[in-house]
């Protein structure tokens, strides 16, 4: 195995079709509730917002050791009593759909991604 190989994260990048006109509430509740969850759970939040191009709709990426990792940090989070009783329901519910796409990728893609999609 090569270093990059073993160096390599798997990449979730989530992509969600909001209700019509609901973008702006819910990056709004992402950043204000969501993410500082995410992150105080151990998540590597690698970029998010708005899609560049379709309207109503928002990604969220992460990156996990493997897909083992992505499946314990995701089912302590979605399962936890703070994410049920705090921010699922206003986040939830401005979804239509969702779709996960897994991805390898180097710390150096990581890392453009971060960088060329940042969000404050």
């Amino acid at each position: 195995m090569t270093d990059e190989a073993s160096t390599a994260r798997l990449v979730e990048i989530r992509s969600y079709k909001l209700k019509p006109g609901s973008l702006d509430a819910f990056h709004r509740t992402v950043v204000e509730r969501a993410l500082p969850m995410l992150r105080e759970a151990g998540m590597e939040i690698v970029a998010f917002g708005p899609s560049a191009h379709e309207p109503d709709c928002y990604f969220l990426a992460r990156a996990f050791a493997d897909l083992p990792d992505l499946e314990r940090q995701q089912a302590a989070f979605y399962g936890s009593e703070a994410w049920r009783q705090g921010p699922r329901e206003a986040v939830v519910g401005l979804i239509e759909t969702y779709l996960n796409t897994l991805l390898w990728l180097s710390p150096v893609a990581i890392e453009d991604l971060r960088r060329r999609n940042h969000h404050p």
